[in-house]
């Protein structure tokens, strides 16, 4: 990201917090972060961050031994600074987290008086979750507090920051304002799919001219659904998933990470899905493909979603193993209100917020679990065991 920016000669570097992951990070945080703002500092490049609920006590710590960075908002209280280049100027509005957690909105009836030129705020917190104790904020607070942009931090995930202004085209359409969540710079786990990487924000004739991501993460995460229905041998499966690595890999030319980790979902209508996720052994997943640009393709995982052949309600009429299955997944098929389907799903996520209350899962942060994300894991777990109780019956009963 350095590089990028010293190549781009951007003026500004705007960190959202999180810069630092653990207190005890200090010394592993400090040599990378004095090297990045020195480098920047050097290209002419000013560096202004916010405080996260991770690095509350560290990164301050950290800004103090470091020249040329400067934090915003320090001990949760609103602060801008005006930045003028040449004839352009631009307004940042900044709030840091003064504990790990806050559970009060730093918004609520803020309306941040203007500065000159746009007003960008940056801020970490947490959109639309009004329970949660790390700053969270309302979507009609951001559009409320009267500012052009907002640079968020806390979720891995980024917002669409898409936006010309010739064109005014704005991402995901938030409303109010431009902007929305950063990301990570590179997703830390295969649940954090697609593009990562800064934002270039162009400051043109006293308004933020365009806004664009950066994809310069050099792992990148994919999740590759591979349809098995056509296929008459497990092995084909093979020349199915390489077909549809590489169709990634062209759609990926324009900015080719140096790697791409994939999970793999074999889906469609076929009793082969077992005999083909035997297939991708160790060495299959580690060396997928090289891509056109050199990029490195290997396979994180392989899940099983395919649907079994034969009709479920005609397997559904039987009253063996099988049949009784077929019945349950037919539940889920129902309409969303139908009272048996509501019975099962609410069966299903009790038990599996009893698992999730066991010790082991304690430091994790407690997922909420919907009837559609329920509903989901009974059908492909269900899925799964069909087939294996189809494989474990006779040739001659299987084709009755």
């Amino acid at each position: 990201m350095v590089d990028a920016a010293l190549e781009a000669e951007v003026d500004v570097v705007v960190l959202a917090g999180d810069v630092v992951e653990h207190e005890n990070d200090f010394y592993e945080a400090y040599r990378e972060l004095y090297q990045g703002v020195q480098r920047l500092s050097a290209g002419g490049i000013k560096v202004y961050a916010v405080v996260g609920n991770h690095d509350v006590h560290v990164l301050p710590r950290l800004a103090g031994q470091i020249e040329n960075i400067e934090l915003l908002g320090r001990a949760g209280e609103w602060e801008s600074v005006t930045l003028q280049v040449k004839s352009e100027r631009v307004t940042f509005w900044g709030w840091s987290f003064p504990r790990p957690q806050v559970t009060y909105s730093p918004l609520a009836g803020q309306r941040l008086e203007r500065g000159a030129g746009p007003n960008i705020g940056v801020l970490h917190c947490d959109r639309g979750q009004s329970s949660s104790p790390y700053a969270p904020v309302a979507e009609g607070e951001l559009v409320a507090a009267g500012v052009d942009c907002w640079l968020l931090g806390h979720t891995h995930a980024a917002d669409d920051c898409s936006y010309d202004y010739k064109s005014a085209y704005s991402g995901d359409g938030l409303g109010g304002y431009l902007g929305g969540y950063l990301g990570s710079p590179v997703g830390t786990d295969p649940g954090e799919p697609g593009a990562h990487g800064p934002w270039l924000i162009t400051i043109e004739g006293g308004q933020i001219g365009r806004i664009e991501q950066w994809p310069l993460a050099a792992l990148r995460w994919e999740e590759l659904r591979v349809d098995l229905s056509a296929i008459t041998a497990a092995e084909q499966a093979r020349e199915r998933v390489l077909e549809v690595a590489r169709d990634l890999d062209q759609q990926l030319q324009d900015a080719p990470p140096q790697a791409v980790g994939l999970r793999v979902v074999l889906g469609g209508q076929s009793d082969l899905g077992s005999e083909a996720v035997a297939l991708f052994g160790d060495e299959a997943r580690d060396h997928l493909l090289n891509g056109a640009a050199g990029t490195h393709y290997f396979i994180e995982r392989v899940q099983l979603a395919t649907r079994p052949s034969i009709d479920l309600a005609e397997l559904a009429a039987d009253s063996d193993p099988p049949g009784l299955l077929a019945r349950q997944l037919l539940l889920l098929e129902r309409p969303l209100d139908d009272p048996q389907r509501q019975q099962l799903i609410a069966e299903a996520r009790r038990r599996l917020q009893e698992r999730a209350r066991e010790a082991r899962w304690q430091e994790i942060s407690p997922a909420t679990i919907d009837d559609e994300q329920a509903a989901e894991w009974l059908r492909q777990a269900g899925l799964r065991i069909l087939e294996r109780l189809r494989a474990q019956q006779p040739q001659e009963e299987a084709e009755q």
